[in-house]
């Protein structure tokens, strides 16, 4: 009988240290398949197969090396048997300068291809494409203003409601999603005093759920940043995390102004900001190098300085543009990248 109580008491110690376990593990398990899913969004370049193509022969397309096709395999652990890939499929690009110098050549030795097939393949996959924000020469006219968060919370986040005061003629809608964003402080050029623009910085997304006759009541949907009471709205416009990757303009030389989060020093992933515009034929896709250029004298006699080769130790793709700014990723660093670095097309 004693016998059978002790096993008894053996079991159930059994089965609540079993569950016990489950419970310390269960979180660890679920973190892990959400960290799958985040890696599975991660920004990078990527490149679609196409009919024909080998690791061998994309390697030196992009690497301008063959035998670096086993790091390309690495990169990208979803194929199995890097003899067999198939069009269609996407594939991980590690950067070094293979991107800026592929975009706009053929670079492969089935050049014959048609157009039509090369299109569209190359792009970076940039998933938090909907909070980077802008500089615009004149601020945008906002559509309202959050002047109150239900039950007064020092911190507004998602799923809280809010309540909007509409400006000027604007019509707010139910039903309907508005960005939310507050302005800066204008953006003055040191060098020659001008008015750069305003930067509009985003903050996240609301719903509208009921229009009363002088205010709307909405929801928060998306918090990027802290939300607070004051903070404006736009309309929200839905933008592809896939861009396209497309050919540089040429000649085109230019500054950094700053990190969207005012860092002094940036570095690989940073959002950041040019002086160079849509009106300067900066598009969506383009990338740019990061470089300095130093000076030396030759000849102390002639006190002549000499422009040596420019150094580049960065690039940038572009995100957004307006007229005359826009908005980048710092998608290579070499070393700290400070407000005011020099950019210009991508150097080889």
């Amino acid at each position: 009988m004693e016998n059978l109580m002790y096993c008894n008491r053996k079991f159930q110690m059994f089965i609540c240290l079993s569950a016990l376990t489950a419970m310390i593990f269960s979180p660890v398990r679920m973190f892990a398949q959400e960290n799958k899913e985040i890696v599975e969004h991660e920004a990078g370049f990527y490149y679609t197969i196409q009919k024909g193509d080998t690791l061998w022969d994309l390697s030196h397309r992009f690497f301008d090396s063959s035998w670096l096709w086993p790091d390309l395999w690495s990169e990208n652990s979803q194929i199995s048997n890097p003899h067999w890939i198939y069009p269609g499929d996407r594939i991980r690009i590690f950067h070094q300068k293979g991107t800026e110098r592929f975009i706009g050549k053929t670079g492969s030795k089935r050049g014959a291809l048609k157009k039509e097939q090369q299109k569209e393949t190359l792009y970076y996959y940039y998933s938090p494409i909907d909070r980077i924000g802008f500089i615009k020469k004149s601020p945008v006219i906002p559509s309202g203003a959050i002047f109150k968060v239900k039950d007064d919370k020092q911190m507004i986040s998602a799923g809280d409601l809010v309540y909007i005061r509409t400006k000027g003629d604007k019509q707010l809608t139910a039903g309907s999603k508005y960005s939310v964003y507050r302005t800066l402080t204008p953006i003055i050029d040191k060098k020659t005093k001008a008015l750069i623009g305003t930067q509009h910085y985003m903050t996240g997304v609301v719903e509208i759920t009921k229009i009363e006759p002088r205010f709307a009541l909405a929801r928060v949907v998306q918090s990027y940043r802290t939300i607070e009471v004051g903070n404006l709205l736009m309309p929200y416009k839905m933008r592809s995390p896939r861009i396209e990757l497309t050919q540089s303009k040429k000649g085109l030389n230019g500054e950094l102004i700053l990190s969207e989060e005012h860092a002094d020093n940036m570095g690989d992933n940073d959002i950041a900001f040019i002086d160079k515009g849509s009106n300067d034929d900066v598009k969506l896709g383009q990338q740019y190098s990061i470089y300095y250029q130093e000076k030396q004298r030759l000849n102390r006699k002639t006190r002549e300085d000499v422009l040596l080769t420019q150094v580049v130790y960065g690039s940038l793709l572009v995100l957004h543009t307006e007229q005359t700014t826009s908005t980048v990723l710092i998608t290579r660093s070499d070393q700290s990248i400070n407000p005011g670095a020099k950019i210009c097309s991508p150097i080889e």
